[in-house]
């Protein structure tokens, strides 16, 4: 009789931690028809997606003519990689590339600068015209 109501004490289903009653109340929702969690699943999967989409824009080459460039970058007080990199929303290496194009086709030249951190500026503000080199 002693043991039978040892039993009976210690007996019973064992207190759910917090994430196995959440598993449990979420397939209760869904075996009711309540889809609840789904939508939030996708929408975390779209901005991941949008995160990538961006990321892979700022590793293409602009599709922009020269003087669109040109106009883009014309508000920056000195023209560098990296400004030009945040005003046109491209990566570092894809805007010194696009810098180097705009510096051989004569449409901006070198100020100034060093070892790789060079400042540009547009050649028609300089004076217009074909720029001499220095």
């Amino acid at each position: 009789m002693i043991n039978e109501r040892v039993v009976l004490i210690m007996g019973g289903t064992k207190k759910k931690s917090i994430g196995q009653a959440d598993k449990a109340q979420s397939a209760q929702d869904s075996a009711q028809g309540s889809f609840a969690k789904k939508p939030e699943k996708k929408t975390a999967k779209e901005a991941k997606l949008a995160q990538q989409q961006a990321k892979q824009q700022a590793l293409l080459a602009p599709k922009m003519e020269d003087k669109q460039l040109l106009k883009t970058l014309a508000p920056l007080k000195a023209i560098t990689v990296y400004g030009a990199a945040r005003a046109l929303g491209l990566n570092a290496a894809i805007a010194a590339q696009t810098l180097r194009t705009l510096e051989s086709k004569n449409a901006i030249r070198k100020v100034g600068g060093y070892s790789g951190h060079y400042i540009y500026a547009p050649v028609a503000a300089l004076g217009g015209g074909q720029a001499q080199q220095t």
